[in-house]
């Protein structure tokens, strides 16, 4: 799993590469929860993952819930198919915003 983290005027952007299961969301967790301060934008580019596990969800879902807690902004972009599909069953879906790209996720944080 590779972690990239970038910030792109006051949005942070995190680059996600390679599969996320039980061995790889704790350090995702760990990079990307910090971020989540009072009003922070968050963009989690998640075009390089073929594969999200439970333990994935678990992750992104604790993340969700800082962020929120904290009036922070979160974009999830790049699904797969089979991803989006996962959380569309579980529910998880409707807790994130989501889009197709970078370009119309870094918009839709700059709107909001």
């Amino acid at each position: 799993m590779e972690i990239t983290i970038t910030k792109l005027e006051e949005i942070n952007v995190v680059e996600l590469v390679g599969d996320i299961d039980a061995n790889t969301a704790p350090p995702v967790q760990e990079k990307v929860l910090p971020l989540a301060v009072s009003e922070a934008k968050i963009l989690i580019d998640m075009t390089n993952v073929p594969y999200m596990s439970s333990a994935g969800l678990r992750a992104l879902l604790s993340v969700h819930r800082q962020a929120t807690a904290q009036e922070a902004q979160l974009v999830l972009v790049g699904l797969s198919e089979e991803i989006k599909d996962t959380m569309e069953i579980t529910g998880f879906l409707e807790f994130f915003t989501t889009c197709d790209t970078q370009a119309s996720g870094l918009e839709a944080l700059k709107i909001a």
